[in-house]
């Protein structure tokens, strides 16, 4: 494809992170007319940076079709001349620094930043360079993968089939840029949990190896293209453990990846495989098999420690410190029972630790972390001495929400402080392994609170299985590189730029907003933790069903983006924007229809139940064929065994539902069951001139023959979507109000279906005045705002509420910042920073007040907001701060809903205007809805829909339902 053509499709050709100064010089160009630029890189050079180098040479190829040489001796006369080397390793970028031709101030002695720039007559022969000098040994491989990236290389162009643009004429900008110290010194992922992987390397890369060498060369590479150093390898029983191949940790050393363990895996040992082996060959003294109990053993499981340091001691690595039991369990003290001497256990195994390090490694033994993970950071808030040098490395709760962080003595480490935070996670209350599903807005949030605490010495992601992960890996590498490069509302710009580096400009916006309400769908109920019940298909309009709408909607932008890309693009549209969206849907789906099976058997319905057994059951059948589609078609079958809801032996996604049928019965009958009720019509259909509401009544027949059922209204101004037919299963009628022809005031109606002999009335309440509320508006017996919505804003004390877009189950969520503001305990009107939302009541009396704050945690604090109306003394809300690790507690909903429901009173003395005000207590507390039950509010899972406003909701929409087919 030339240049022009392909220009809707490129990415922009500067990284969004790089420092570019401009240039009015022509562009570099790396190949033109089937010749391509030479790459000139000195074999004395790092290994890591010889081999990127060639990585360089593939990549042009990929573009322009011509292949550069690779050289190792300077030319003596070329026009052109990419060269690349690392400040002290490279003679030739040397004497360019010494002759004052490059300039790196800025780089040198940093870590892993560098400088591009293109040099007239830079050496004898050379009439002009494109230089890519680094810091050191990864600060020139991202300047490489930098250029990679600039001419239309992806980092996922290999694991995702991201296309690579041919173009005849491949050129670069000569504007000289700088990529200067990330924000995050070890940035790095936690290959976990990791059946499909394993799987698929069996299947496809190394049939003699459950993930090994050739894999790995994989992995690495995508890590330095995301400009990633760090990994925790695959650790799992069905994985063979990083140590087994010596190529593994040789093959990381040369590409510049530095290697760790997870939390249970002291010293690079992998306790799953590598215990067993050595009790055999060391056994206790009588014969009998050590336990791995520091208390018990200790002499066998310092020198099982040792054995591995002397092992890996001539390679850059990470060593975990302490111990937890084998395979992801808890410490084991058999001869220490209290928390007391369980932390002089800790205490001892730490010293030894070191001693074995300082014995067999030497000097180079940093970076040495400490993982509080579960049970250990109880100890170590009990007093685990960790000496200064050694990084602390704060968790999450496993799902995204930070347990606690640094204090000020903490910071001033001189170890530093990272974070271990999931992406991915098996475990209580709930797994999340399938797909990528935690709102990169989230992410952002935790991480720039983590940031701001200090802690930017190690980030570390739980990843999963690697694909599926995509876009949220992308997002956290590209903030632990440059955490300041966007604000609260620059996620969707990430989105945006994202996909217009995988699928070209032309659809980056699009695509950007697909993904957002992607994300938005998951933060309201993730697919992994859908089940029976959750959602009410009774109540507002039918809330799973509005979801299941707002998910068919989503479907359809996806096909439309998808119909319009060229075919090339095909493969990595499915795999990165396609089946996510696809396969959310069909999870939500088939527990739509079986919980539509389940009611519609309460409510006695003949052949309806079994229609919707059917839809259920199809559902799930199609959920399959579109993984089968992933694993066996896409990219030619490339992806045989990786994608797996269902995996064997590891939690998997909510599988095939339970349905039931009903024996066909030939008899007829009429059934109603009307909106906020599952049978009949005892609560009355609501109506607001406010809100302009349309409410549905599902007509139903009892049995399996056909019947004929009519409608008829009480008033003209009640108009129905539908006002009779034939029906053998159902037909749901949608009710609305003629608002020009209603009277005003409060007005009581009906509507009479009759068939079969038979006659339900369905009453109305229907309330009609003029929308003279200047906030939000009382109908239906509750209010509904967003907390972005805010009427007013009033920052104090250094401290205000501001909006993070795409975080939460709407538009966004209100956060008090900054994170490091001290707590406000009193005078709240004259010193906390403070929201306010105009209310007009209708009703009067003492009403509950719920705020739905995001869940964030802080295990030595407290989560606290509080609320008033108008003047009324303030009430203070205090939430959940730590986590549980349990089931069915406080922590366990909060994580699986994505919300924390935090309810007081608020009194109304007298209907009309009043002003709701919410005031930071603790700060980085997040507010995402607040509801005002006024004697109405029905039970359901989601808030209801936003109360009108006259700014930011004058026309309510009626919402609409994802419908089953009539019959």
């Amino acid at each position: 494809m030339a240049a022009v053509g392909a220009a809707p499709f490129l990415p922009a050709l500067i990284p969004a992170d790089a420092h570019a100064s401009p240039s009015g010089r022509p562009d570099f160009p790396l190949a033109a007319e089937g010749t391509a630029v030479g790459i000139f890189v000195d074999a004395a050079d790092d290994p890591a940076v010889v081999r990127a180098a060639g990585d360089l040479q593939a990549d042009v190829e990929r573009v322009s079709g011509a292949r550069p040489d690779l050289l190792h001796t300077l030319p003596r006369s070329t026009p052109l001349l990419i060269l690349v080397g690392t400040l002290g390793a490279s003679p030739a970028i040397d004497r360019l620094v010494a002759q004052g031709r490059l300039d790196v101030s800025r780089v040198k002695g940093r870590w892993e930043a560098s400088v591009t720039q293109v040099i007239e007559h830079p050496l004898p022969g050379v009439d002009r360079a494109l230089v890519i000098a680094g810091s050191d040994r990864r600060g020139t491989v991202y300047g490489i993968y930098d250029t990679s990236e600039r001419i239309g290389v992806s980092p996922w162009y290999w694991w995702a089939d991201v296309p690579v643009e041919r173009r005849d004429t491949v050129t670069v900008p000569a504007a000289r840029f700088e990529r200067r110290e990330p924000s995050v010194r070890y940035r790095g992922v936690f290959i976990n949990d990791e059946q499909n992987l394993t799987t698929w390397s069996h299947r496809t890369q190394e049939p003699d190896k459950n993930i090994g060498p050739e894999t790995y060369k994989r992995v690495f590479e995508l890590l330095l293209r995301l400009k990633a150093n760090y990994l925790w390898p695959a650790m799992h029983p069905y994985s063979d453990f990083f140590n087994k191949y010596r190529e593994n940790p040789e093959l990381a050393d040369r590409y510049g990846i530095v290697v760790g363990s997870s939390h249970p895996e002291a010293l690079l040992r992998n306790g799953v495989h590598e215990w067993e082996p050595w009790i055999a060959e060391h056994p206790n003294a009588d014969g009998t098999a050590p336990v791995y109990d520091y208390t018990v053993n200790p002499g066998v499981i310092s020198d099982y420690w040792r054995a591995r340091a002397r092992q890996n001691a001539a390679y850059e690595s990470s060593w975990t410190l302490g111990m937890r039991g084998l395979h992801d369990s808890a410490l084991e003290t058999k001869n220490a029972t209290t928390i007391p001497e369980k932390v002089v256990v800790m205490n001892d195994i730490i010293a030894d630790q070191r001693r074995i390090l300082a014995e067999e490694v030497g000097p180079a033994t940093e970076p040495q972390i400490f993982i509080p993970y579960k049970e250990v950071l109880e100890l170590y808030n009990a007093g685990v001495q960790v000496p200064d040098d050694v990084t602390l490395i704060w968790p999450d709760d496993n799902f995204g929400n930070m347990r606690q962080l640094p204090d000020e003595t903490e910071r001033a480490r001189s170890g530093g402080n990272g974070i271990y935070y999931h992406l991915s996670y098996w475990g209580r209350p709930k797994s999340y392994l399938w797909l990528d599903t935690t709102q990169p807005a989230k992410v952002w949030q935790e991480l720039r609170r983590v940031y701001e605490h200090g802690t930017d010495r190690m980030w570390i992601f739980n990843v999963g299985d690697l694909k599926s992960i995509e876009t949220g890996l992308s997002f956290a590498m590209d903030m632990a590189w440059d955490v300041d490069r966007l604000e609260a509302g620059g996620v969707q710009d990430f989105l945006a730029e994202w996909a217009g580096k995988q699928f070209g400009r032309r659809h980056a916006t699009e695509i950007a907003g697909i993904r957002t309400e992607y994300y938005r769908l998951a933060g309201e109920l993730r697919p992994e933790f859908i089940a029976p019940g959750i959602l009410s298909i009774v109540q507002h309009g039918d809330e799973a069903g509005r979801r299941m709408a707002a998910y068919d909607q989503l479907l359809a932008r996806v096909r439309a983006v998808g119909a319009d890309l060229p075919e090339a693009y095909r493969d990595a549209f499915y795999e990165l924007v396609e089946y996510p969206v696809h396969g959310a849907y069909l999870m939500n789906l088939k527990y739509y229809w079986a919980d539509r099976n389940a009611l519609a058997a309460r409510q006695g319905r003949g052949a309806g139940t079994n229609r919707f057994a059917d839809l259920a059951l199809a559902a799930h059948t199609a959920e399959a064929a579109l993984t089968s589609r992933y694993n066996t078609q896409v990219a030619g079958g490339k992806w045989d065994g990786y994608i797996n809801p269902y995996p064997s032996q590891i939690p998997k996604a909510p599988g095939r539902p339970a349905v039931t049928r009903v024996t066909r019965r030939e008899t007829s009958g009429l059934g109603v069951a009307a909106e906020g009720n599952e049978t009949g019509s005892s609560r009355p259909l609501s109506f607001s001139s406010y809100t302009r509401d349309r409410r549905f009544v599902d007509v139903f027949n009892t049995g399996f023959l056909p019947l004929d059922w009519t409608a008829e209204t009480s008033h003209p101004w009640v108009v129905l979507s539908t006002a009779g037919g034939s029906i053998t299963e159902q037909r749901r009628v949608w009710v609305e109000i003629d608002w020009e022809r209603v009277p005003e005031g409060v007005r009581e109606a009906v509507v009479v279906f009759t068939g079969a002999g038979q006659r339900f009335d369905v009453p109305l309440r229907v309330v009609d005045g003029p929308r003279q509320a200047r906030g939000f508006a009382e109908a239906h017996g509750y209010v509904s705002i967003d907390a972005a919505h805010a009427d007013r804003r009033v920052a104090r004390g250094g401290c205000r509420w501001r909006t993070v877009r795409g975080l939460g189950r709407r538009t966004g969520t209100v956060e008090a910042v900054p994170s490091t503001a001290a707590p406000v305990t009193g005078d709240f009107a004259s010193r906390a920073p403070e929201l306010r939302y105009r209310v007009r009541f209708d009703s009067t009396g003492t009403f509950p007040v719920t705020l739905f704050r995001l869940p964030s945690l802080d295990e030595r604090g407290q989560r606290r907001v509080a609320v008033t109306l108008d003047d009324q003394p303030v009430t203070v809300l205090s939430g959940q701060s730590f986590a549980t690790g349990n089931r069915g507690d406080a922590w366990a909903r909060q994580v699986e809903d994505g919300v924390e429901k935090l309810t007081t009173t608020v009194t109304v003395a007298e209907a009309g205007e009043h002003v709701l005000r919410i005031f930071m207590v603790d700060p980085a507390i997040a507010v995402d809805q607040i509801v005002i039950d006024t004697g109405g509010l029905p039970a359901a899972y989601l808030a209801p829909p936003e109360s009108f406003h006259p700014v930011f909701n004058p026309e309510p929409a009626p919402g609409t339902a994802l419908e089953a087919p009539d019959q």
